[in-house]
């Protein structure tokens, strides 16, 4: 088993997408498990920033967070993806999560090793969670609290809704199987492609992929999953970084009103939450293109707010920006909750 957090594998393959440049690699974990990572750089564009994706339950970097990945790096954003253990093209058994921490250090590790590189060490660096992977991210925060510059929260995973939340007699049934039985796959909850996914080719698309889990969740990973909104819903007075949340109102997998109360709750200086009427929960990628297009500029332009300027001799990304001085200022006469 490799002793080092994070070491890179192979390089798989490196391709072209107009102005983007895709490259795709393996890397080991701490616990000697191969996890697959993908990048999208802009080709010609300065780097402005980094963004790197905690990816949802289920779902994967390379295909599924493509379209936002292209679109990120086109505006000028270098794009790292990593799919988790038992996710996607990782190793380990498909979807388990028997350490909702074991993921978190993950993204903390592999991360790390793309922030210290040379290139990379002066540049701004954002987190973008979706569901599942905004757990993941403000969790990473947590560990890192000084670390990053900000936030991009898409439907997060700080309380599982009620609609999709197992009853409680049967929550605690499973969790005395659990001790026996962790990877069965028969937690009772609706199908969240059919639930959080509007557009119906995009249905298709989802269940036509073999790197999408579309089977039960198994019994640890419902667990950890409850365990850990749980624990965020406790703690989001914790959250201090820059962030901003977006939320579909039809959406039924993630609950809004949470979305509503980290905003509320957190105790982050520049915060900003965007809700869209009659859109469901998988915003990057589940809803109509015109959908999708206006969620991302609404990413984009957030994320070019709070990007260092090119010609800025701040010695550390981690520093407060011109941008967010100015945020603080404006963030005190203007309220940006919009519902």
């Amino acid at each position: 088993m490799m002793t080092t957090a994070c070491v890179q594998l192979e390089s798989r393959k490196m391709s072209r997408d107009s102005s983007v440049r895709y490259s795709e690699n393996f890397i080991y974990n701490s616990r000697g498990v191969k996890l697959f990572t993908c990048t999208w750089l802009p080709d010609s564009t300065k780097i402005k920033a980094l963004v790197f994706f905690c990816h949802g339950y289920g779902v994967e970097c390379s295909e599924y967070m493509k379209g936002t990945a292209i679109r990120l790096a086109r505006a000028g954003f270098a794009v790292f993806g990593l799919d988790y253990e038992g996710h996607g093209k990782s190793d380990g058994l498909q979807c388990y999560i028997k350490s909702f921490s074991n993921v978190v250090d993950d993204c903390v590790d592999y991360f790390k090793t793309i922030r210290e590189r040379e290139e990379y060490r002066e540049k701004a660096r954002f987190l973008l969670g979706e569901s599942m992977g905004g757990a993941v991210a403000l969790r990473v925060h947590r560990k890192e609290p000084n670390d990053w510059n900000g936030a991009v929260l898409v439907a997060p995973m700080v309380k599982i809704a009620e609609e999709v939340k197992p009853p409680a007699i049967v929550i605690s049934i499973l969790t005395k199987l659990c001790t026996v039985f962790p990877t069965w796959k028969i937690v009772p909850i609706r199908d969240i492609i059919d639930t959080g996914f509007k557009d119906p080719l995009k249905r298709e698309e989802m269940r036509s992929s073999p790197y999408i889990y579309q089977d039960k969740p198994r019994l640890r990973s419902a667990l950890e999953l409850m365990n850990a909104s749980l624990d965020l819903e406790q703690r989001l007075n914790e959250v201090t970084l820059p962030f901003i949340v977006l939320h579909g109102e039809a959406d039924v997998v993630t609950d809004i009103e949470v979305s509503k109360t980290l905003y509320r709750t957190a105790s982050s200086f520049d915060k900003t939450l965007k809700t869209y009427p009659s859109m469901w929960h998988a915003l990057l990628f589940g809803e109509p293109e015109n959908n999708i297009d206006l969620v991302i500029s609404d990413i984009v332009a957030w994320l070019n707010e709070r990007s260092p300027d090119t010609e800025s001799n701040a010695s550390s990304p981690t520093l407060l920006t011109h941008s967010h001085l100015s945020l603080i200022d404006h963030n005190t006469k203007k309220e940006d909750l919009q519902i």
